[in-house]
């Protein structure tokens, strides 16, 4: 079992802190009024395009598909009341090459939400139901493809990420 660690220090300002990781890497997080660094939940989405970005983007070079650029980002519904927490999350992948197969890009982003991205597997365990989309854009100008490739979450069990509901599914 790993053990992770991050230490929050109060920087002595409005709700600033410094956070030090394990790993040794500097965080300051703040609020709105002091805005010097991101919120604390806007660290969860950076978390989850992040992994996610990482496990995509290896499969497909593993896969030798030639990407010219790749882009992924969140947008996330967070409930008005207290906890503020997460209700959907809606994750695209962009991806342009000059011959990126759709099969492709659906694998790898299968793999990544059942399988590899601990903070999809985290959030799709609590309250989120994270639909993973994604876009392929082809060369000079082609039209684009785009689709969704399932919808994990909420209260997914982690042991059984392999088994998603698929888009369009009833739960």
């Amino acid at each position: 079992m790993a053990i992770k660690t991050s230490t929050a220090t109060y920087a002595g300002t409005g709700l600033r802190f410094t956070v030090q990781t394990g790993s040794g890497h500097e965080i300051v997080l703040d609020n709105a009024e002091g805005n010097a660094g991101p919120r604390p939940v806007e660290m969860l989405l950076a978390g989850q395009v992040g992994c996610t970005g990482m496990d995509v983007i290896s499969i497909l070079q593993k896969k030798r598909v030639a990407v010219t650029r790749y882009e992924v980002s969140v947008t996330a519904e967070q409930r008005d009341g207290q906890p503020a927490i997460f209700t959907r999350a809606d994750v695209v992948h962009l991806v342009e090459g000059p011959a990126v197969e759709e099969g492709a890009v659906r694998r790898a982003i299968e793999l990544s939400a059942t399988k590899y991205c601990s903070v999809a597997a985290m959030l799709s365990a609590g309250t989120v139901e994270i639909h993973h989309r994604y876009r392929i854009q082809g060369p000079d100008g082609a039209s684009a493809i785009e689709g969704e490739v399932m919808v994990t979450g909420p209260n997914a069990d982690p042991e059984a990420m392999g088994t998603p509901r698929l888009a369009g599914t009833a739960r």
